[in-house]
C-alpha cells in the first residue's frame, strides 16, 4: 500500500507566500510581503495586480465567484457572493476581478447583530481585505469560491465584527512587547514585530443522522433539552484516547485531507472522554490566522461529517450528565528575535523575561478575571464551566508546583533554589534559571501553564475565540505598559535597571499571588477559598456581560484603542440579546416537543395501561395488580408534571426573566425525564442517550 504524500495537498486551496511568486511581479510581491509580514499598509498601486493575480489562481481552481469572508458579531462566518463575469456587451463575458472589489466589499450591515451601533435603516457596512490572512478556495459540487478575508465595519468605521478588534489588539501588544524587549536589550528597530501565536484545540461531537433528525431540539438549539442519562456513559472511562471506530475513521481521514487542503495544520486527532465525543488539534500559528482557520475548521466538520451520514455537533453542552465540549486556547507571544517569550529560557537573561512575563500575566489575569469570564460568556458555555472537566466559573492559573515555588521566593526576594534541584545560575538578575517542562497539566484550572503557553480552558466549542483573545492580548499589554512604565522612568532617573526589576516582579506577585492556585478547581473547598480571596464566581452570562460595560473595561479598551465606548456597549447588547433570544428559543421548543410528542406519546401509553390492567381485573379478579397500578400512578403524575411545566415554561417566558425560564425548564425536563425511563422504547418518541453516544 502506498503512503499518501500529504505535502502534495496541503495549502492546495490557499493563495500562499509560494504561490504568489508564481502570480506576481518581483515588485508587488515584495511589497505585499511587508505588508503581510511587518504589518504596513497596503501599497493601493498594487492592488489590480494582486486582484488578477488572485482571479487567475481562482479560476485554474474551478472558481466563478468571489466573496469576502468575515466575522460578524453572530459567532459564525458570513459571505455574499459575486461571479467573475462581466458582459461584453458582444453576447458573451470576460472574467474581471478589480482591486477595488478585492479591497473593499459593502454588504448590507442593517441584518448583523449591532447591539445598536447601527439602525435598521442604516443599512452601509464595509468589508475591508485583510492580507495577513490568506485568500483560500472553498469547492462546492460544481465549481468553486475564491474566500478572501476581510474585517467588517460600519460606514463610520465602528468594528461590527470579532476580528478587527482582535488584529486592533495584536499591534497593541506587539507594540508593548517591543518595547519590553527594548528594556532587555534586544533588537526592535526596522519595523521588527511580536505576535501572540494560537493552538485552538477543537472538540466535538458525533452523533448519526437519522438520531439527530428525531431530536427537534437538537436540530433547534444545538443541545438535547430532554434525555434521561443511560446505565453506561463515561463513567468507565473506555472511550478517551481509545480505538477509533472504523467509521469515525473514514470521517477523520477525510476531515484531514480538506482541513489540509485550506492549510490547516490539524495535527493530532482522538477519541476525548464521553463516547462520540473527540477533538483535533492544530500546530500553533499567529493568532489571527489560527482563529480563521477555526472557524473554517468548524463549518468543514460539519461539511464532511454531512458526507459520512453523522451531523457534528459543536454546542459546549449538547448532553446533560457528561462531558461538555470546549475550545482550549493555547495562547503564547513570540518576541522580537523570534523566541517563545513563554519558554524557559537557557540562561539568566532569558530566564529573567519569562520570568517577567509571568508576573505580568498574573496581574493582568487578576485585575481583569471579571472582564475574562464575559469574555467566554454564552448560553451554552453556562451550562458546561465547572462541570465535567471543564474549568469552573471562577478565574485562576496554574502554575505547577515547582514554578510556583519559583514565585514564592521571588516573592521573598531571594529565589535561589528549584524544587526539582541544582543549581540557580544568577546572572541579569536575581531571578532563577528555570528548567523546562516543569509542570504537570491541571484539567480542573481556566488558565493554565503548560510548559511553553497558557492554556485559556474556558472557551466555548461553538465560539469564535476572537473574543477571548482580544481581551487576553489586551489586558497583557496594559499589564507590560505599567511595567515598561516604570523601568523607562527608573533608567532616566539612572537606577540599577536588575534592582527596580526584582522590585517590580516581587510588589506584583504580592498584590496578585492570590490569583494562583494549583489545586483542584471542582471542590467546594476552592470556591470557598476563593471567595476569601476575593476572587469573582460569575456563574451567568447576564451577570458576566457586565464586565464589557464597565468603567474599568473602556477605559482600559480605549487607551489602547482596541474597542471605543460606543463599540463596547454594541457587543454587550448584542451578547445578551443573543443570550436572552437562545433561553426563549430553548424553551419554546422544550414546550414543543413536550406537549406534541411526549405527552403525546405517554398517553397513549397510559391508554394502553390502563385498559390492559382493567382487562387483566375481569379476568383474574384475585390478582391485586400493585405494581401495575403504581406503574400507571407513575405514568399519570409525571403526564401531569409534565403539562403542569409546560404552562409554567410559557408563563417565564412572558414574563421575560432567563433565569426562571431555565429553572422552570429544568423541572419539565425532569418530569420528562421521568417519563422516559417508564415508556416503553417503541412508544418514545425521541432517540435516547444511549442510541446517540453508542450507535456510530
Amino acid at each position: 500500500m502506498t503512503a499518501i504524500n500529504c505535502s502534495k495537498f496541503f495549502s492546495e486551496d490557499v493563495f500562499t507566500i509560494k504561490t504568489m511568486r508564481n502570480y506576481l511581479s518581483v515588485n508587488a510581491y515584495d511589497s505585499l510581503m511587508e505588508t503581510i509580514r511587518h504589518r504596513t499598509s497596503l501599497d493601493p498601486r498594487i492592488a489590480d495586480e494582486v486582484a488578477e493575480a488572485m482571479k487567475t489562481w481562482a479560476i485554474e481552481k474551478d472558481a466563478t465567484h468571489f466573496t469576502h469572508w468575515f466575522q460578524p458579531l453572530t459567532g459564525a462566518t458570513a459571505e455574499k457572493h459575486d461571479a467573475f463575469i462581466d458582459p461584453d456587451r458582444e453576447g458573451g463575458c470576460v472574467m474581471h476581478f478589480s482591486g477595488k472589489e478585492l479591497i473593499q466589499g459593502e454588504p448590507d450591515a442593517s441584518s448583523f447583530p449591532s447591539g445598536g451601533l447601527r439602525t435598521t435603516f442604516e443599512a452601509r457596512g464595509y468589508t475591508a481585505w485583510d492580507p495577513t490572512s490568506p485568500a483560500f478556495i472553498k469547492r462546492g459540487a460544481k465549481g468553486s469560491t475564491l474566500c478572501i478575508p476581510t474585517v467588517f465595519c460600519s460606514y463610520s468605521g465602528e468594528a461590527l465584527d470579532e476580528k478587527a478588534p482582535l488584529l486592533r489588539s495584536m499591534d497593541v501588544l506587539s507594540k508593548q512587547v517591543c518595547r519590553l524587549a527594548k528594556l532587555f536589550g534586544m533588537d526592535v528597530d526596522g519595523g521588527k514585530r511580536t505576535y501572540p501565536t494560537l493552538g485552538p484545540e477543537q472538540e466535538y461531537f458525533l452523533i448519526d443522522k437519522q438520531f439527530y433528525e428525531s431530536r427537534l431540539d437538537l436540530m433547534q438549539t444545538g443541545r438535547t433539552l430532554f434525555g434521561r442519562q443511560p446505565a453506561k456513559h463515561q463513567q468507565m472511562e473506555d472511550h478517551y484516547f481509545g480505538a477509533i471506530k472504523p467509521r469515525i475513521m473514514a470521517f477523520m481521514e477525510d476531515l484531514d485531507r480538506e482541513l489540509w487542503r485550506l492549510g490547516i495544520p490539524s495535527k493530532t486527532r482522538h477519541n476525548e472522554v464521553c463516547p462520540a465525543q473527540f477533538e483535533i488539534a492544530p500546530v500553533f500559528e499567529e493568532l489571527s490566522i489560527a482563529v480563521d482557520h477555526n472557524m473554517l475548521a468548524m463549518e468543514v466538520l460539519r461539511n464532511v461529517a454531512d458526507e459520512h451520514g453523522l451531523v457534528c455537533l459543536l454546542h459546549e453542552k449538547p448532553f446533560a450528565g457528561v462531558n461538555g465540549s470546549g475550545k482550549h486556547n493555547n495562547w503564547s507571544i513570540v518576541d522580537p528575535t523570534g523566541r517563545n517569550w513563554l519558554t524557559p529560557g537557557d540562561n539568566p537573561h532569558a530566564n529573567a523575561e519569562f520570568l517577567t512575563m509571568i508576573c505580568i500575566l498574573m496581574k493582568a489575569v487578576d485585575t481583569n478575571a471579571a472582564l475574562l469570564r464575559a469574555a467566554v460568556a454564552s448560553a451554552g458555555n453556562d451550562h458546561r464551566l465547572g462541570a465535567n472537566e471543564a474549568p469552573p466559573a471562577i478565574i485562576s492559573i496554574f502554575l505547577g508546583d515547582q514554578l510556583y515555588d519559583v514565585i514564592e521566593q521571588l516573592e521573598k526576594g531571594k529565589a535561589k533554589s528549584s524544587k526539582n534541584g541544582g543549581v540557580i545560575k544568577i546572572g541579569v538578575t536575581s531571578l532563577p534559571q528555570f528548567p523546562r517542562d516543569a509542570t504537570d497539566r491541571n484539567r480542573t484550572s481556566p488558565f493554565a501553564f503548560t510548559g511553553n503557553k497558557f492554556e485559556f480552558r474556558a472557551v466555548g466549542s461553538s465560539q469564535n475565540c476572537s473574543a477571548a483573545n482580544t481581551v487576553l492580548n489586551t489586558i497583557a499589554a496594559d499589564a507590560i505598559a505599567d511595567v515598561c512604565d516604570e523601568l523607562e522612568a527608573a533608567i532616566k532617573a539612572k537606577k540599577n535597571f536588575n534592582e527596580t526589576l526584582q522590585s517590580i516582579l516581587q510588589r506584583i506577585v504580592k498584590k496578585h499571588k492570590r490569583i494562583l492556585f494549583n489545586g483542584d478547581n471542582y471542590t467546594a473547598q476552592w470556591r470557598a477559598e476563593a471567595a476569601r480571596r476575593g476572587l469573582p464566581n460569575i456563574m451567568t452570562t447576564p451577570e458576566a456581560l457586565k464586565a464589557f460595560a464597565a468603567p474599568a473595561t473602556i477605559r482600559l479598551f480605549e487607551k489602547h484603542g482596541v474597542l471605543t465606548k460606543r463599540e463596547l456597549e454594541s457587543r454587550y447588547n448584542a451578547l445578551f440579546e443573543n443570550y436572552e433570544k437562545t433561553i426563549i428559543l430553548e424553551a419554546n421548543c422544550s414546550v414543543t416537543i413536550a406537549r406534541t410528542m411526549i405527552v403525546s406519546a405517554a398517553l397513549t401509553y397510559q391508554l394502553e395501561l390502563a385498559s390492559t390492567i382493567a382487562n387483566t381485573a375481569k379476568m383474574l379478579k384475585a390478582v391485586k395488580q400493585t405494581e401495575s397500578k403504581d406503574l400507571l400512578r407513575n405514568v399519570t403524575e409525571q403526564i401531569e408534571a409534565t403539562l403542569k411545566g409546560c404552562k409554567s415554561v410559557e408563563l417565564t417566558v412572558k414574563a421575560g426573566h432567563p433565569d426562571k425560564i431555565l429553572s422552570a425548564m429544568s423541572k419539565l425536563r425532569t418530569a420528562v425525564d421521568e417519563l422516559e425511563a417508564l415508556l416503553p422504547r417503541d412508544t418514545w418518541p425521541l432517540a435516547t442517550y444511549a442510541e446517540m453516544m453508542f450507535i456510530i
